[in-house]
């Protein structure tokens, strides 16, 4: 969902008190029996390699849903359990380099669901394990943020407990959820995340993370309100904020400092505009609304970000092709499956905010 304009330029989020809507929800009794396995696994390409070890019969009766929290993604994964034995291997040459918060669940004899030991792993390290459970809830947590930046994470049983009891939270509270209610549940997760995982004295130097959640989210909500308006510069943001500018670079150099940050969501929103058939403008009306006021120099940016020109993703636009199939990568996201695609996106996004 993205925010509209408005005709004095101030853009609205008018579907902000909508109910949370799920960005995947897949199961595979959609395809025979004989064939849900393989379309089980179809569904992690791009993520890791998955083999069947052990099945009781040829069904295999599964359900994917996923949560696009922001740059945050929730999953849950409902599989056959007892009489199956699944082995999952991460891909030797990564798409993804998220840490991920799995927590496995399996089904006693009462039927009542048991929540077994988290793990956290990171998707670009190398991982491979076997598992008989009946559900899994994971939490996809994007590499920008301070407690998560690192390529090794050596967490306590305690803080990956607390972690898997809010993620399982989360995952209960969805029902519940709003679109608006989205900045708050990533800068949340992002400062949970901060106590659990950055809780010695070697990272005291990090500690500043959580703070700096919260600032960015401020910051972020603030670029969207103005991100139509020319004279949205960094100084004008220190201001409207109340941070140095020294600070505001490090909030954003994650994602490339915040020039690159600002002029990449004017590109997402002329992409936006350029997918939507009832959006008769030309295409340097478009970009020049957004701020990119040279055709050319607008074009070479836009292929270089989304690996098309502006025409070309008019075209696919008006003919339904979903943005996803545009992202360039080492390997092409059309190929991936539909989790690697969410993921992909989140991470090209470098998303400070809850939506684009």
């Amino acid at each position: 969902m993205d925010a509209r304009v408005t005709a004095a330029g101030v853009p609205t989020d008018p579907f902000a008190d909508e109910p949370l809507r799920c960005a995947i929800d897949v199961s595979s009794l959609l395809a025979p029996p004989a064939e849900q396995f393989d379309f089980y696994r179809s569904w992690f390409t791009g993520v890791a390699e998955i083999q069947l070890l052990r099945a009781e019969r040829s069904a295999f009766p599964a359900r994917h849903q996923v949560w696009q929290l922001g740059d945050l993604a929730l999953s849950s994964i409902e599989i056959p359990g007892a009489g199956y034995e699944i082995q999952w291997e991460h891909r030797r040459r990564p798409l993804l380099d998220h840490w991920m918060l799995s927590v496995p669940f399996s089904r006693c004899a009462g039927g009542e669901m048991i929540s077994r030991r988290p793990r956290m792993r990171c998707l670009a390290l190398p991982d491979v394990g076997v598992s008989n459970d009946d559900l899994f809830i994971t939490l996809f947590l994007p590499r920008t943020w301070p407690a998560t930046r690192s390529s090794k994470i050596e967490a306590s049983d305690a803080a990956l407990d607390f972690l898997a009891h809010y993620a399982v939270l989360l995952h209960r509270s969805l029902p519940h959820l709003r679109e608006a209610d989205l900045p708050h549940i990533v800068t949340a997760t992002a400062n949970i995340s901060a106590a659990a995982l950055m809780p010695t004295k070697d990272h005291l130097a990090e500690a500043q993370g959580p703070v700096n959640a919260v600032s960015a989210a401020r910051i972020a909500k603030r670029i969207a309100e103005r991100l139509s308006d020319p004279d949205l510069t960094p100084n004008k943001l220190c201001r409207a904020v109340g941070v140095s500018r020294s600070r505001l670079y490090r909030i954003f150099e994650p994602v490339g400092g915040v020039s690159n940050y600002v002029r990449r969501k004017r590109l997402l929103k002329t992409r936006d505009a350029l997918a939507d058939s009832s959006d008769k403008r030309t295409i340097s009306s478009i970009a020049e609304a957004w701020g990119f006021h040279d055709p050319s120099t607008y074009s070479r940016m836009f292929k270089t970000e989304f690996g098309i020109s502006p025409r070309e993703a008019r075209e696919l636009g008006w003919q339904g092709v979903k943005h996803s199939t545009w992202l360039t990568v080492d390997e092409p996201v059309a190929d991936a499956g539909i989790l690697s695609n969410l993921l992909i996106n989140n991470s090209l996004g470098l998303s400070l905010s809850s939506r684009q």
